[in-house]
């Protein structure tokens, strides 16, 4: 059963969506930042190592040959960090991979839960922007930035400590100046999402925009357009590239801003130690400085601020998964309009039952209302009326393509659906990748009967490629009949118990609108269900039941 009973659910958020894909890789994006933790931690293992092997050198005055396991030691620790460094970019690349592929499916999932008569509605360009590119610039965000997020907090904690137990005074210093990077970058963030949104929602309109032009040039050549076309596509393509040039503006400006923030805070403390070692400076544990002391908090200065860096660098990662989850998001968030469930109707030979449905679309009024009616198994139905008075909905609603705005709809054909209408759908392929919509696992023999039956087998004997011969999209290569010839084949071959077509004699020549009549006849013979939305009495003539599309009521008439 099929209602108009809408649980209303929370509209989703980018931040919660991002947060909900994190949580299906999170044992992934965790294990990579503590790979991340490890390799720091082998940093400073060897930024005091390094001071400390100075200071037995200078100080101590011991030779280099007294020192080899340590020298050896050293080099095992950038082993290990430069390990651990493969580790956490193999763990977060997995991690980000399986995220992508499953954001990628719960969007295709929900445009196939929004159904035909939503896509109808939408640019295909566009749509196809947001599975590919916006989904692709997930990586950033799951590879780089969330695994820092972690690290950024742990690593300079360890570092401080460490600084902390050699000089108190230095510890505080980038206690005090550590906030300042992080303050910058949700200011930066700020704007630096903002762009990234307009940006993302600008090379979808450009998507859409060339498509449409690309799908149109014909037309546009024949009314001598092709100029302007060209020049509007310029256009677009320029607006973009201002927009792309201001976002890497506030990603170069940041970064150095950034950088000179973290430059300023270690010369402060290069000053100190000079001062201290120099005995200018007596004031609490800079009496006390040596040069491995020294030393050692001024190269873990750098390593202190070096994760917090990192991070900044990677928030633009964030700004653009923001930018790119907000479309997606929009998407995810529209009413579902394709039934999930439908429950089958109460007579047992009944295919649809209607029980007070009515169709309407969002911001339209009611087209339809109030409709009851079964169709039976084996019912040949014609559905007439005037344009715009309802037909092709109906036959969406029965097809499950969208659920009524109120009453109920109940099915039993179990998605097992074949769709006709007057513009066939024809993929660039051949002639066997088209008849395999219908029916993947088609051989050879049921193919060729099957064009044979729609009156394609004498220009199937022509072709020298046979079923492997090539046609454009949209049926570039075939005539008009052809190609509707080619979709009655498919028909034939798919085993779909209820077969809707929607005005499928329109625009085409007597003979193969006759054509279409007999494959009528033919399925009618085979038991399967038939309902036809048609102006022309020959279908009508060739039904068991019509019913009429009238002032929003649907009618059925005499026979």
């Amino acid at each position: 059963m099929v209602t108009s009973n809408i649980d209303q659910v929370m509209p989703i958020t980018s931040r919660s969506w991002l947060n909900s894909l994190a949580r299906h890789e999170q044992k992934k994006l965790t294990l990579a930042a503590i790979w991340g933790v490890l390799a720091g931690s082998h940093t400073v293992l060897l930024v005091v190592g390094l001071a400390w092997l100075v200071d037995q050198l200078v100080i101590h005055g011991r030779s280099p040959a007294s020192l080899t396991v340590f020298f050896l030691g050293l080099m095992a620790v950038v082993l290990l960090r430069s390990l651990f460094q493969a580790m956490q970019e193999a763990s977060s690349a997995e991690a980000s991979l399986r995220i992508r592929q499953h954001a990628r499916e719960e969007l295709l999932n929900k445009v196939a839960a929004l159904g035909p008569v939503w896509l109808t509605r939408q640019q295909s360009g566009a749509i196809a922007t947001q599975a590919v590119e916006h989904i692709e610039a997930l990586d950033g965000y799951f590879a780089r930035f969330y695994p820092q997020m972690r690290i950024v907090v742990a690593l300079p904690l360890l570092i401080l400590c460490i600084v902390g137990w050699l000089d108190y005074l230095v510890a505080l210093f980038l206690l005090l100046s550590a906030p300042l990077i992080p303050l910058f970058m949700a200011l930066v963030g700020m704007g630096a999402e903002r762009l990234n949104r307009d940006q993302f929602m600008a090379v979808s309109r450009l998507s859409a925009h060339f498509v449409d032009r690309v799908r149109g040039m014909t037309t546009l050549q024949l009314f001598g357009h092709t100029k302007s076309a060209q020049k509007e596509v310029w256009y677009a393509t320029d607006d973009y590239r201002r927009l792309s040039m201001r976002t890497l503006r506030l990603a170069f400006l940041s970064s150095a801003v950034l950088e000179f923030f973290a430059s300023v805070a270690i010369a402060v403390v290069a000053m100190y130690v000079g001062f201290g070692l120099l005995g200018y400076i007596d004031y609490g544990p800079s009496s006390s400085l040596t040069l491995f002391t020294g030393l050692a908090v001024l190269l873990l200065a750098p390593e202190f601020f070096q994760p917090l860096r990192t991070l900044s660098q990677h928030y633009h990662d964030r700004a653009a998964a923001l930018g790119a989850a907000e479309s997606v998001v929009a998407v995810l968030n529209e009413q579902d309009l394709v039934p999930s469930a439908p429950s089958p109707p109460h007579a047992e030979d009944a295919v649809i039952e209607l029980c007070q449905a009515g169709i309407g679309y969002e911001g339209r009024a009611t087209v339809l209302a109030a409709l009851d009616a079964t169709i039976w198994r084996g019912d040949v139905v014609a559905i007439t009326g005037e344009s715009g008075s309802g037909k092709s909905s109906l036959i969406a609603l029965m097809a499950g393509f969208m659920m009524p705005s109120s009453g109920e709809c109940r099915y039993r054909h179990g998605g097992q659906v074949a769709w006709l209408d007057q513009t066939p759908c024809i993929i660039q392929g051949s002639l066997a990748d088209n008849l395999r919509l219908a029916a993947p696992g088609a051989d050879q023999a049921s193919m060729v009967r099957a064009l044979q039956r729609a009156g394609l087998g004498e220009l199937l004997s022509q072709l020298p490629d046979g079923l492997q011969s090539q046609v454009g999209e949209r049926g570039v290569g075939l005539s008009g009949g052809q190609a509707q010839r080619l979709t009655l084949a498919r028909v034939y071959l798919s085993e779909a118990p209820l077969v809707l077509l929607d005005e499928p004699t329109a625009s085409l020549d007597a003979v193969t609108e006759q054509a279409v009549i007999q494959a009528l006849l033919d399925w009618a013979k085979e038991g399967r269900t038939l309902v036809i939305a048609t102006h022309h009495p020959a279908v009508v003539a060739v039904a068991n039941r019509h019913f009429i599309c009238q002032a929003g009521q649907l009618i059925e008439a005499a026979v």
